[in-house]
């Protein structure tokens, strides 16, 4: 059965990395002790040591040991045998280009389908929808394909902004550029923001945290979903 947490953002404005939800995840990895941490999307660049020593200084409060996917031989046999996995944020199209390149997409899915915890912020969290299309980031490598998870039935626009009142900003609102999506796709999308998560266990999706989330469908008006609202039946 599945199990996930799907957060918008690892950071929200006046707390520390991952501060926000850390009561949250120490009862989500309960039975976790070492927890599987992906840095492929590498935010700012960073290497895979350093984005991997950030989680493991947030881990350590709540008594969890973390470990980097790239430190094994194996990352297969490391998916396969991991008690809990944590994807983090940084660059959409870099996450993807490496789970492609290190073979490595499929049996996360699989992993993930048959019951493994799996965390993930911001661009750990787009691939859980049925693909990137949705992301904010710059296109700063080609991945083979665009396709992801898909362990929801539709995608994440992870930090979802509101249009700002007599804002002089000239480009395209998140509500525009989801439109526009919703010209060639049909799949729905979810504006989570900041500070928000998806709480999946099994085929139940609960929206969770302080703030509602916006819902995209095609050919309709956007619908506000409020928090503590189980949203699966929306996608049936």
């Amino acid at each position: 059965m599945k199990n996930i947490i799907i957060a918008s953002t690892s950071t929200i404005h006046g707390s520390g990395y991952l501060e926000y939800i850390l009561p949250t995840l120490s009862v989500f990895f309960k039975k976790a002790n070492t927890i599987l941490f992906i840095p492929y999307a590498r935010p700012g660049g960073i290497s895979y040591d350093e984005y991997t020593n950030i989680a493991r200084k947030a881990f350590i409060k709540i008594d969890k040991k973390i470990k980097g996917i790239h430190e094994f031989d194996n990352p297969l046999k490391a998916l396969q045998e991991s008690e809990a996995i944590f994807t983090g944020g940084g660059n959409t199209f870099e996450l993807v280009n490496q789970l492609y390149k290190n073979k490595v997409i499929d049996t996360l899915k699989e992993v993930i389908e048959n019951g493994t915890p799996y965390f993930g912020t911001s661009a750990g969290s787009n691939i859980c929808g049925v693909s990137m299309m949705n992301t904010n980031d710059m296109p700063i490598v080609y991945p083979p394909s665009f396709t992801t998870l898909g362990v929801i039935p539709f995608n994440i626009n992870a930090h979802y902004l509101d249009p700002i009142k007599n804002s002089t900003h000239m480009g395209e609102t998140r509500e525009t550029r989801i439109k526009e999506y919703h010209i060639f796709n049909n799949t729905s999308v979810l504006g989570l923001r900041e500070g928000s998560w998806l709480a999946v266990n099994g085929t139940l999706i609960t929206l969770k945290g302080n703030l509602s989330a916006r819902l995209f469908q095609k050919d309709m008006l956007p619908t506000e979903l409020i928090t503590g609202n189980e949203i699966s039946t929306l996608f049936k």
